[in-house]
């Protein structure tokens, strides 16, 4: 049976889905026949083209008005890509060969402006997901979206994609009275910047004896244990930066790359702002206790006066508070409780992307597999409604 047939039969039976259909006017039902993608972000656009790859379609929902928002709308513009470009490719297409090893935001934002055009994914927007079920009883997953003017739509599909990631929401600390290289860029317009370290952090070079820092770890890889490379990591450092210990930049127990992979904690990789932190032109402040009305008190009992106070603390998964479903995703921090390399699967046809901890390049890998798996469910239901066709149209033309 045509699964479109398939879901409208049962939602003709389905009194909550008949009630809705006869008293909300602003709302509406859209069947989707192949995955629906939540998320145009680099995740989101990677699951779409190889799915588009191997003739799947598929529908993006995106709550934003562009695709890679985070990108294009909560990021400073002197960002850089941190690792070199081999290392964040999207599946399928590589970056352009006149692009510098570490590309601008903007460079970046065009590389994947032209990858959505070259797949023609087309994300609907301004519709934010409000929540995603299982429904058992009809097979498939019902998405409910909410648009800009308020008008709800109802998704029901077979295969859902979460593609939101790990950087969904920012992250806002519990303070009181309610980046390095924002700090760098202030300092650099003759700002007077305090960064306020809260945690331990790993700070390594940019570039280590001569090729990038995490291209020389992804090569010692191959041959090393993780904890013989850090080990090596952490000496280059020390002979290039020095002790940053001293200048309370505090080193966490575990290597950088070990505390990595177990806990998603990405090491800094210094640009310049270390300089500055030594030259004093970057003052750097423990945690703070509270805030005051023009003044800032730090755990360590002094105040001092600011300006501005920028937050630059990051941004965390918002799966929970959407997705009605515990099995695969954490309800504590909205990451798939199988770690990689196995959290991109779980139960009724539902898919992670993004949440690797592992950057574009774990992206990659888990939209390729997600497009590997949703391929064989679709060729083989296409097999059943080619021979049910075929079926009925023999009795048709049978005497």
């Amino acid at each position: 049976m045509d699964c479109l047939r398939e879901i409208r039969g049962k939602q003709a039976h389905d009194p909550m889905f008949m009630e809705k259909m006869n008293t909300t006017s602003s709302w509406r039902c859209i069947c989707v026949p192949g995955p629906l993608i939540v998320g145009a972000g680099p995740s989101g656009l990677a699951t779409a083209a190889c799915l588009k790859e191997k003739g799947v379609p598929s529908v993006v929902l995106e709550r934003s008005k562009c695709i890679a928002s985070l990108w294009q709308l909560k990021t400073y513009d002197r960002l850089r890509l941190h690792l070199p470009k081999q290392f964040c490719e999207l599946p399928l297409v590589g970056f352009p060969a006149d692009f510098p090893t570490y590309p601008t935001k903007q460079q970046f934002v065009d590389y994947l402006e032209e990858y959505a055009r070259k797949f023609d994914i087309e994300p609907r927007f301004n519709e934010t997901v409000s929540r995603a079920e299982y429904d058992s009883a009809l097979g498939f997953w019902r998405v409910k979206s909410i648009g800009i003017k308020g008008e709800e739509t109802e998704y029901v599909c077979r295969w859902l994609v979460v593609a939101t990631g790990e950087n969904a929401e920012a992250v806002v600390p519990e303070m009181e009275g309610k980046g390095m290289e924002v700090c760098l860029d202030l300092c650099n317009h003759n700002a007077r910047p305090s960064l306020v370290v809260r945690d331990t952090v790993h700070v390594l070079p940019q570039v280590m004896l001569g090729r990038s820092t995490f291209g020389l770890s992804m090569w010692l890889l191959k041959w090393l244990p993780i904890r013989f490379v850090d080990r090596l990591l952490l000496i280059v450092s020390w002979f290039m930066l020095g002790d940053t210990t001293r200048f309370g930049l505090e080193r966490p127990r575990l290597g950088p790359l070990e505390l990595k992979n177990l806990s998603g904690k990405t090491p800094v990789l210094d640009v310049g702002t270390l300089a500055n932190i030594k030259s004093g032109d970057i003052k750097v402040c423990p945690s703070i206790k509270r805030l005051k009305q023009y003044a800032v008190e730090f755990v360590n009992g002094k105040t001092d006066s600011f300006d501005a106070i920028i937050l630059a603390t990051g941004y965390k998964s918002n799966v929970p508070s959407w997705l009605k479903e515990r099995e695969m995703f954490s309800e504590k921090d909205g990451y798939p409780r199988r770690p990689f390399p196995n959290g991109w699967k779980g139960e009724n046809g539902i898919y992670a992307v993004g949440f690797t901890k592992r950057g574009l390049l774990g992206t990659s890998m888990d939209a390729k597999r997600i497009a590997e798996d949703i391929e064989r469910y679709w060729k083989c239901e296409a097999k059943h409604r080619t021979a049910f066709t075929r079926s009925a149209l023999l009795q048709q033309s049978s005497p």
